[in-house]
């Protein structure tokens, strides 16, 4: 299994960006990928995953801007990102927590 994460780049405070997380190899199954970030100084910590219920999880500062998905025909996750603020500035990566694979992160800065 491999992970490839892409989308990340430079963004004024309010603007969007849309990240990708292309998987490869014996994906069990696309639910099983989740959105990590880590900010400069900070611990990574989890943003955004799916779930057995409706809804997909998320972490309460992106509640309501992010929103997580999945193409199964393209065995992509996505990670819409909105209204984005500095303090989403850090590195993003997907994880297939199945396994334990993390993919190469993509930088986010987010400029004020």
């Amino acid at each position: 299994v491999q992970l490839q994460a892409s989308g990340g780049g430079v963004v004024q405070a309010g603007g969007s960006l849309r990240l990708s997380c292309d998987a490869s190899g014996s994906i069990f199954s696309l639910d099983a990928i989740r959105w990590y970030r880590q900010a400069p100084g900070q611990q990574r910590e989890l943003v955004a995953s799916f779930t057995t219920g409706f809804r997909p999880n998320y972490v309460e500062s992106v509640k309501g801007r992010f929103t997580i998905s999945r193409d199964n025909a393209k065995n992509t996750v996505y990670l819409q990102m909105g209204n984005l603020k500095p303090e989403d500035t850090g590195v993003y990566y997907c994880r297939y927590g199945l396994r334990d694979i993390w993919g190469q992160g993509t930088l986010v800065t987010v400029s004020s």
